[in-house]
């Protein structure tokens, strides 16, 4: 059988700090390795199938005029735009409609998470095109640190090497719950809290006056480190105690399958769409009040963290190389053969 050519068309990189670019970067090395697969990055050549990993309008004009297999990736739906970027209220309907015309030309969706297979349907997307693959980290690259590295990388950023640690990761928005996080530290001053992440999108970020604001004149005990490169996340989530991430609306944060590589506990919102990647294996809270009541008990119960501690370690031993890969490797297979098989009943039936 011969090499399936494969163009990962992306501008995900483009942008620091965003979970998405994350996502691709794994995804593409991932794929490299199958030896099945040839893949190229941005490619003006044809290939057997085109995979849109960020929907720019050019890759658009691609998806509806090449002659290969297609595929979108699901990053977003147009409701989770709520409280991530500020438009025009006309250019907002506008940004709306193409994100969802974006997908409808593809042959195929991918999702990172099955909880948004019905909400596409919504939008009159056939579930026959909708197909779930989890987001997947290396464990090369995501691990966990000895004692003493960890006491650099505090020391690094002036952290107090004693203090009980909590860490958010993301895009500073209003999305991202950074209010809340930081209310909670308010309440919670013998504890030290850090945020990795700025505004991506600058001064269209939704809230983006208050939330600048806060960060220029944060709580005593909260830092904003700002974006970090990825290559120095993984010291990050060693860092800390606890990741806390209070958003209102995610897919499948990569910051999750990275920390709980270092086997970290997870405390976030109370989501519906956490239930079925993450297994029950998180702790979870309502509101502020439910937050701060889990890291206390976090800091005090030693039974308790450990607990935690040890499912995060579970839930990254499912969403292994393995597994993932061979879900990438039946996909792009499944999907190559089915256009082959219909450019060949086209051919026929033009005879």
């Amino acid at each position: 059988m011969k090499k399936i050519k494969i163009n990962m068309l992306s501008q995900a990189d483009k942008v620091d700090g965003q979970g998405v670019g994350s996502a691709y970067l794994e995804q593409v090395e991932l794929v490299k390795e199958n030896k099945d697969f040839e893949v190229v990055v941005n490619s003006s050549k044809k290939a057997d199938i085109l995979h849109c990993h960020t929907i720019n309008l050019g890759h658009y004009f691609k998806l509806i005029s090449e002659n290969s297999a297609t595929v979108a990736y699901v990053h977003f739906l147009p409701d989770t735009l709520d409280g991530s970027i500020k438009l025009m209220k006309g250019m907002s309907k506008v940004f709306r409609r193409y994100v969802i015309t974006f997908y409808k030309a593809a042959d195929y969706l991918v999702v990172v998470n099955p909880i948004f297979i019905s909400e596409l349907m919504r939008y009159g997307i056939k579930r026959e095109k909708i197909v779930y693959i989890p987001n997947y980290v290396s464990k090369t690259s995501f691990y966990k640190l000895k004692e003493k590295d960890i006491l650099k990388v505090k020391k690094k950023y002036n952290l107090d090497t004693d203090k009980f640690t909590i860490l958010g990761v993301g895009q500073v928005q209003t999305r991202k719950g950074v209010k809340d996080f930081v209310e909670c530290a308010k309440s919670l001053p013998d504890f030290q809290f850090v945020w990795c992440g700025g505004f991506s999108f600058g001064k269209i970020t939704d809230g983006y006056d208050e939330l600048k604001a806060i960060m220029d004149n944060p709580p005593s005990n909260v830092k904003f480190v700002g974006i970090i490169p990825r290559s120095e996340m993984n010291q990050m989530y060693n860092i800390c105690d606890v990741l806390f991430m209070p958003s209102y609306n995610e897919l499948f944060p990569m910051s999750i399958l990275e920390a709980i590589n270092s086997e970290k506990p997870l405390l976030l919102r109370n989501l519906d769409l956490y239930v079925e990647i993450l297994f029950g294996k998180y702790l979870k809270g309502r509101n502020n009040r439910e937050f701060i009541r889990e890291l206390k008990k976090l800091s005090r119960d030693k039974e308790y963290y450990n607990k935690y501690s040890k499912y995060s370690k579970e839930i990254s031993d499912f969403y292994c190389k393995e597994h993932v890969a061979s879900l990438w490797d039946d996909f792009y297979k499944k999907i190559y053969k089915e256009h082959a098989n219909k450019k060949k009943k086209n051919k026929e039936e033009a005879k």
